[in-house]
């Protein structure tokens, strides 16, 4: 199969896939050269996406931060949903120190964070 080589080709390959998209729908048959020619592009395109910008996998700091975001929380309220000291939690968001066992298991049950994260697998 081709491959994009270089930036330049990337960009292009991006705007052909805008270009597609707008002669491209659900309606059209699978064999559609139009549609053939998105769905190499984008395979291609994904292909030079995991070399050249790969998504790391999320800390569980950050996956922590999110989710007081998300849910309007506080490092002080997460304390007390976890039931360990405002300064335990500080460590752990600071990264000075692991959640045990228990708090890992806590937080995944409250704050609905893939225990793979909390495992950092």
């Amino acid at each position: 199969m081709a491959q994009i080589k270089n930036e330049a080709a990337y960009r292009a390959a991006l705007k052909r896939v805008e270009q597609l998209e707008e002669l491209v729908d659900d309606d059209n048959p699978i064999m559609d050269e139009n549609a053939l020619e998105l769905d190499m592009l984008v395979d291609m395109i994904e292909e030079y996406e995991d070399i050249h910008y790969p998504i790391g996998k999320p800390s569980l700091v950050d996956t922590i931060k999110l989710r007081l975001y998300e849910m309007d929380i506080t490092q002080a309220k997460l304390a007390e949903l976890l039931n360990i000291s405002p300064a335990r939690v500080s460590d752990i968001m600071r990264g000075k120190c692991e959640p045990t066992l228990k708090v890992g298991r806590d937080l995944c049950q409250k704050l609905n964070i893939s225990p793979a994260v909390v495992l950092g697998v």
